[in-house]
């Protein structure tokens, strides 16, 4: 399966140094955790669907999140896209019951369920590379070609980033509000990144030599040949060598070995049939 790699974003350390230099120091660890989880959420939608986080790349309002292009249904994305508000908000939850239940947490509780809430909100925002410019970059290319919705979203979010620099500008007058300008550049840097940061990958590869040194469990299971690769995937133990047999009207079809499910998962989409790759 492998790992997932963790890279820091310049903007996140002067993110960091702000909060530092602000005496706030504690806010930006429980941010980060927080900011960490969101983006454990889209791993594990990723990984029930058929693929992982390649990279993450901790940003002051989570990652730039993108999916593999080649057969990755809107559907798909959109679910991937809203796990992480939703981990987000479930944690919220969790804190607000927890302050609820047990007074004398509420200063942790209650910064944590702040910052929850917070990047659940954020994110969901339409604009890119947010969660919900994510989700409005795969309803568009419901209708139209993914390259023109890809520049719409962008421009979207960069007429977003420009609204919050003239924020900051404004708050020169009164307060100067650092948080929005931090803001506006993560919106405008995630607008105008052209490398795929985070890639959804194939999830599953095959025997690791240096898992069989440690040994491994042999899996066997069974699948209808009718299903498709994305329900095989998902049967599937990275950490165990997997053998699958597959049933078609009742009756034993093909056992697939761990090298065969290795050469489908990698050379076919997951929305494909098994009967019609095996």
């Amino acid at each position: 399966m492998g790992s997932i790699k963790l890279k820091i974003h310049p903007l996140f350390w002067l993110f960091g140094v702000y909060y530092a230099l602000t005496g706030k120091i504690m806010m930006f660890v429980i941010s980060t955790t927080v900011a960490l989880l969101h983006e454990l959420g889209h791993s594990f939608s990723a990984n029930r669907l058929g693929y992982r986080l390649n990279s993450v790349t901790l940003m002051p309002y989570g990652a730039v999140v993108s999916g593999e292009e080649s057969g990755l249904k809107a559907k798909d994305e959109i679910r991937i896209a809203f796990a992480g508000p939703l981990t987000n908000l479930a944690i919220g939850v969790v804190f607000v019951a927890a302050w609820w239940l047990f007074p004398e947490t509420y200063a942790f509780t209650d910064s944590a369920a702040f910052s929850s809430f917070s990047i659940a909100a954020v994110n969901l925002l339409p604009a890119f590379p947010l969660d919900g410019g994510r989700v409005l970059l795969a309803a568009l290319s419901c209708k139209m070609n993914r390259s023109r919705a890809l520049k719409i979203c962008k421009g979207i979010s960069i007429a977003f980033a420009a609204a919050l620099a003239a924020l900051f500008v404004i708050s020169l007058f009164h307060t100067p509000n650092l948080s929005v300008l931090f803001f506006a550049a993560f919106v405008a840097f995630g607008a105008l990144n052209k490398r795929g940061e985070n890639v959804y990958v194939r999830l599953f590869s095959g025997v690791n030599a240096a898992s069989l040194k440690r040994g491994m469990t042999y899996k066997k299971q069974a699948l209808s040949a009718d299903a498709d690769i994305k329900k095989l995937v998902n049967l599937l133990d990275c950490d165990a060598i997997n053998e699958v047999v597959l049933y078609k009207d009742g009756k034993e079809y093909k056992t697939l070995s761990q090298e065969e499910i290795a050469e489908i998962c990698q050379n076919h989409s997951i929305y494909e049939k098994l009967s019609d790759v095996v």
